[in-house]
């Protein structure tokens, strides 16, 4: 979505000037329009309430002054979370190892799901290893990515095994 990108675009200077990091822009329309920003901290990853606030102050003014969305909406800043979604080549190598479902904007091999484990990722491409067996996707054909909820990653995410 062009706006979307546009809007990521807008606000990652200032995000990253403070700190941290945009993982995914999103915005739905309807009756109640929802501008969403998640960011993490750049070095940790993590994020907390007093940084949700800061983010949103600050894009809120960026927002104002630039106007690329007409009429009224909400703006909401959040964590990734722990079944974070997944959006750039270092999330992807950040988290192998890990579960994954992955849906790509094409067929490949018949099928645009894909549920497993992230064996590999590089500047081009991830592997994942579903039941069946392994393929490869080009980050090009991934439409969208994210963590799925596991014993292991929430043991990652408290510092209990090294990733």
């Amino acid at each position: 979505m062009e706006l979307v990108h546009r809007i990521e675009e807008m606000i990652s200077p200032t995000v990253e000037a403070m700190g941290f990091r945009v993982v995914k822009v999103d915005f739905t329309g309807g009756r109640k329009p929802c501008l969403q920003i998640m960011a993490e901290e750049a070095e940790t990853g993590r994020m907390n309430v007093e940084d949700c606030a800061s983010i949103s102050r600050a894009v809120s003014a960026i927002l104002d002054v630039e106007d690329p969305l007409a009429g009224t909406y909400a703006l909401e800043v959040s964590s990734p979370g722990i079944d974070r979604p997944l959006t750039r080549p270092e999330d992807f190598g950040k988290f192998v190892g890990f579960e994954a479902k992955i849906e790509t904007s094409r067929a490949i091999d018949g099928r645009k799901r894909f549920k497993g484990r992230l064996a590999q990722a590089n500047n081009e491409e991830v592997r994942i290893e579903t039941k069946e067996r392994a393929y490869d996707l080009a980050y090009q054909d991934i439409h969208s990515a994210k963590l799925l909820l596991s014993d292991d990653l929430i043991a990652a995410a408290q510092g209990q095994r090294k990733q």
